[in-house]
């Protein structure tokens, strides 16, 4: 079995299938203090992920409210990553029992496909705002955002469920349970490459391309104005896409090497070691994912900043040099956002 195991108490394969069983990898004694540190790291994910998106949740809800298509998308974008922030206790122990496994697997899948999702909806919207400001006005409200995302959470939990049904706990060569899906022998390499599809098509060939696409269209747009904001809306779009990339296509890229493997392309001892290995790094990049969000979509975003600056003012009692401050941001930016380079973010 060609899987790295981490250590008795590290749950961190799930994902990584028995593609070649005839190579064994030998353990050795520095995998405890990686597992080790790797707990730690799990935690400080979670802590992180749970403090910047409750939040973002508390100063969306309290007080910019819900008036846009643009708000209740970064809602939804927060509630998944909230998901899959909570998951990341499950994923750092290896509680041995069913509904843990289950939970776990659902939890990631969730919040896996609507976060996706939502990044990509929330790209078009910013597309619509800036390319197409007058035209979309209609298609921005409140009402289509709540149905788009009423949808996308269908969408997800559709695409999650067969993952959850096959989820299971397998005996290891330690006498410790792991959770692994648990294919009909039948039909096993089917459901996998099933799975491997759907998390592709959805990651990599759907959302990345459209997201690539929205910003193109959004740059060339920002790149024509005289707009003084197009620089930091310009570094945003940037660091969006950036952040994206490098969080989650070299997990999918990885998953679609995992495919190429159920074909015997790469089923080799030395190409699996490799493609496993790589995915223990791969999936906590893209786990990363949920505490980097707020930051770029909330603390980032001139909207957000500036009501979380006047909340922070108002529950702390700021000196009045920080409130004079705030109060000549305010108007300067006022000043110089008269156009659709305007974020509402």
């Amino acid at each position: 079995m060609c899987r790295m195991n981490t250590s008795d108490n590290m749950s961190l394969e799930y994902w990584e299938y028995d593609y070649n069983t005839s190579c064994e990898e030998d353990t050795s004694s520095g995998l405890s203090d990686a597992s080790m540190v790797l707990l730690v790291f799990y935690y400080m994910l979670f802590g992180l992920g749970l403090l910047g998106n409750i939040t973002v949740l508390w100063v969306l809800l309290r007080h910019i409210k819900l008036k846009t298509m643009t708000d209740v998308c970064l809602l939804q974008l927060v509630m998944s990553d909230l998901i899959l922030a909570t998951s990341l206790p499950l994923w750092a122990h290896n509680f041995q029992n069913l509904a843990s496994c289950k939970l776990m697997t659902g939890v990631y899948q969730l919040g896996f496909y609507s976060g996706t999702l939502f990044v990509t909806l929330m790209s078009v919207d910013r597309y619509l705002a800036i390319v197409h400001a007058v035209a979309a006005m209609r298609a921005r409200t409140l009402r289509y955002g709540i149905t788009a995302s009423v949808i996308i959470w269908v969408v997800a939990v559709i695409m999650a469920t067969p993952q959850v049904i096959f989820a299971s706990l397998e005996m290891e060569e330690d006498d410790k349970f792991m959770c692994h899906p648990h294919y009909p022998d039948d039909s096993q390499q089917l459901w996998k490459m099933l799975r491997n599809f759907s998390e592709n098509t959805v990651g990599l060939f759907v959302c990345l391309p459209i997201m690539i696409f929205c910003y193109v269209k959004i740059l060339v747009v920002l790149s024509k104005s005289r707009n003084s904001k197009k620089d930091k809306a310009v570094k945003l779009i940037f660091t969006i896409v950036c952040v994206f990339v490098v969080c989650w296509v070299p997990y999918n890229v990885i998953v679609f090497l995992q495919t190429l493997q159920l074909f015997t392309i790469l089923d080799n001892c030395v190409a699996s070691k490799t493609i496993n290995s790589a995915m223990s790094f791969a999936e906590i990049i893209a786990l990363s994912h949920c505490c980097l969000n707020p930051v770029i979509y909330a603390f980032v975003g001139e909207k957000f900043r500036k009501t979380l600056s006047k909340v922070l003012t108002k529950y702390f009692c700021w000196s009045s040099q920080g409130r004079v401050y705030l109060s000549y941001r305010d108007t300067t930016d006022r000043d110089t956002s008269n156009t659709p380079v305007k974020s509402d973010y």
